[in-house]
């Protein structure tokens, strides 16, 4: 046995003798815990579950033509939607733990070092040499749009496995939020949820595609956040709902409003099933939050601002920019159940590629939950980081400017419509 295989054994022994039951006996849970420990888990930081994978982008700079090669740029750009996701919060000042899988080749090191080189924890990421790190070849139009895509991501499913993910269990169980995206298989869903609901921690659901969106009907009882597009709120409704009455619907013929009250019973089946909220994102035409909850009051995780470092700053900076008061007079309907609405509109920005919007829009409100903000301020970053990831290169902007980010929050949070319904029905 070489010596790589004999550290990597020692250190999955060395995870599970520390692992901390989250039900433990508090006199000696503290015994138990080292100083090293608890810094650890004063510092708790949202946990990240999905894809880690180098993206191929091919630009052309005419319009292309079938069967044949067209002018252009060809790309390697670092994705995968977790993957993402957790490198935006970390540029907003969050240290995301990471669960994923890369392979000893050229694409997982490439993807390795890079997650390095921003000072963030490796122990999460599982490498060996039977792993083909996941690909995927993004053709793009003349527009920065998506027109097609080829995934071999097959890697991610396999290997991302539950065995793997409850070697993790401390990390999980002190998160403020856990985040799964639906590249994960059906049983290590399960595994990362489970963990996540013994503690009580909220679980925020990416779907990362209309297919693997209807993953979520197996542990659907355990999320409180989906961040759908519409075509995988719709299937997730379809999926959910066990009948096929919800159609893709044509967002041209649909201002943001109108749009809204298309897909509002699709919302609703969602909320139905016990999520706590909903975050559609609708591209240029910006994001519809829909909750049973007020949402001017809402918060998802730990409800607190951290003391240290860019998180706080970003927490003071918002929030002296988008004041929590300025919806504080909305109050629950009475009679019938409630449901609360609010579209947020997307900013002007000067468009190089949109490839990574969606998770930056994600990673910006994650990190901002995590550093304290309620869910309005939360997703107004969102969309701010949204706006940078669209005028970059790559996916995630190469770092975010906390003033430009924070004022452009204030120009999303005052302009949000706040919808109220007095009824589900």
């Amino acid at each position: 046995m070489d010596s790589s295989s004999v550290h990597e054994r020692l250190n999955a022994v060395f995870r599970h003798l520390l692992q901390e039951p989250c039900e433990a006996n508090p006199v000696l849970h503290k015994v138990l815990l080292t100083s090293r420990h608890l810094q650890k888990q004063e510092a708790a930081e949202a946990v990240i579950i999905g894809g880690m994978v180098l993206d191929i982008h091919a630009t052309p700079s005419i319009p292309a033509n079938p069967r044949t090669t067209t002018p252009g740029k060809v790309n390697y750009v670092l994705g995968g939607v977790a993957r993402n996701v957790a490198e935006c919060m970390s540029k907003l000042g969050a240290k995301p733990f990471m669960i994923s899988a890369l392979g000893l080749d050229m694409a997982g090191n490439i993807l390795l070092e890079h997650w390095k080189s921003a000072g963030l924890s490796i122990e999460g990421i599982r490498r060996q040499k039977d792993i083909n790190t996941a690909v995927v070849s993004n053709i793009l139009d003349v527009n920065g749009e998506l027109a097609a895509a080829v995934a071999s991501v097959e890697s991610i499913e396999k290997f991302l496995t539950p065995d793997w993910i409850q070697q993790f269990i401390r990390h999980i169980s002190s998160a403020p939020v856990l985040m799964v995206d639906a590249n994960l298989s059906p049983p290590a869903l399960a595994a990362s949820c489970k963990i996540a609901a013994e503690c009580n921690i909220p679980v925020w659901f990416e779907p990362v595609s209309v297919t693997k969106s209807r993953r979520i009907t197996s542990v659907v009882k355990y999320i409180s956040v989906v961040s759908p597009n519409e075509d995988e709120l719709v299937a997730m409704a379809n999926a959910l709902s066990g009948e096929n009455m919800f159609r893709p619907i044509d967002r041209n013929k649909h201002l943001a409003e109108s749009l809204f009250q298309t897909l509002k019973p699709a919302i609703l089946v969602l909320l139905e099933k016990g999520i706590r909220l909903v975050v559609l994102t609708l591209g240029s035409d910006g994001v519809l939050s829909c909750s049973k909850e007020l949402l001017s009051s809402m918060r998802i995780g730990p409800g607190k601002t951290k003391t240290y470092g860019f998180s706080r700053d970003l927490y003071e900076t918002v929030t002296s920019r988008c004041h929590s008061s300025r919806y504080s007079g909305a109050t629950e309907p009475a009679g019938g159940s409630p449901f609360f609405a609010v579209h947020f509109p997307a900013l002007p920005a000067s468009v190089v590629r949109l490839t990574g919007a969606g998770d930056c829009l994600v990673g910006g409100t994650l990190a901002s939950v995590s550093a304290g903000l309620d869910v309005m301020q939360s997703v107004a970053v969102g969309i701010a980081a949204a706006k940078a990831a669209v005028e970059a290169e790559t996916n995630v902007p190469s770092q975010f400017n906390l003033t430009a980010i924070a004022d452009d929050a204030k120009t999303v949070y005052a302009a949000a419509n706040v919808l109220f319904y007095q009824s589900m029905l």
